[in-house]
């Protein structure tokens, strides 16, 4: 993977310098960063864009998978779904539970995606139900389907549980359908954060051009 790295033989900073002038006329461009340099991480397209640009740019491609994800014990683990969210480009993020959320793990990426909150699950069925986006479990339970044999529905909700106890028993009522990932080691579980990449990615494998 590619870490925009300059290479001039002086600066490893992240991303490129000062943009050369004349600078470019389209509006979509930030005179800041052209003045300064750009040292997001962000994929070339979007060098020295303004942030509401590439949301906006962002808004006309993205999928139609949502990610919902509980939020009861503070999860660590929220940063690092908000980032894979951003880099699968799914449709929404949606935080159930506490509010506040731990956004190192998101590495900045929580400005580029619509992350929104619900206060109970049943606040997320409620909306999902309004959107018409069935809600799917992702967790290892009793009774769940495996993932890599299921195909996702092309327009849905994929709700993931804390770090330990998984999808809460509200979760797993609400579900239409919970998948579970195949492991073939000694732990138990997998971390949250990675559970929720293999799931973005099954559905991208299924819907996704490439």
């Amino acid at each position: 993977m590619n870490d925009d790295r300059i290479d001039d033989g002086a600066d490893d900073r992240v991303g490129v310098g000062p943009h050369d002038e004349p600078w470019p006329a389209d509006d979509r461009f930030d005179p800041v960063l052209l003045a300064e340099g750009d040292r997001r991480n962000v994929v070339d397209r979007y060098r020295y864009w303004r942030v509401d640009a590439i949301v906006a740019d962002l808004d006309r491609r993205r999928h139609g998978f949502h990610v919902a994800v509980e939020n009861w014990e503070h999860d660590r683990n929220i940063g690092t779904v908000v980032r894979t969210a951003n880099a699968f480009l799914a449709a929404e993020v949606h935080i159930v539970g506490r509010r506040k959320w731990n956004k190192r793990g998101a590495m900045m990426t929580d400005v580029y995606q619509h992350v929104h909150h619900h206060e109970t699950i049943a606040d997320l069925v409620a909306w999902a139900a309004g959107a018409r986006l069935p809600v799917i479990g992702i967790d290892n339970l009793p009774g769940s389907v495996a993932i890599e044999s299921t195909e996702l529905p092309q327009r849905c909700v994929l709700l993931f549980g804390q770090e330990g106890p998984g999808l809460s028993p509200e979760a797993r009522d609400a579900a239409e359908m919970v998948c579970s990932i195949a492991q073939y080691g000694s732990t138990r579980s997998i971390n949250a954060g990675v559970a929720a990449g293999i799931a973005m990615h099954a559905w991208i494998r299924r819907w996704a051009a490439p």
